[in-house]
């Protein structure tokens, strides 16, 4: 985690691969945690809709499994 690559808002006290892989989540779960996680340093609404994206492919695929 000493390695920073790109812009200063990838930078937080909980690196988010770290928070990903505790909580065990799944790639859309991680996507949509980066999203919310970031979007007032970075991209701001843009970033909310991309979490909102990767939710409703989630849901899509979640109610497919049932």
């Amino acid at each position: 985690n000493s390695t920073q690559v790109a812009g200063n808002h990838y930078r937080s006290e909980i690196q988010h691969w770290d928070y990903v892989i505790a909580n065990d989540l799944g790639y859309f779960e991680g996507q949509i945690t980066k999203y919310v996680t970031r979007w007032r340093k970075k991209n701001g609404l843009q970033d909310l809709y991309k979490a909102r994206h990767f939710l409703q492919k989630l849901i899509e695929v979640t109610e497919a499994e049932q």
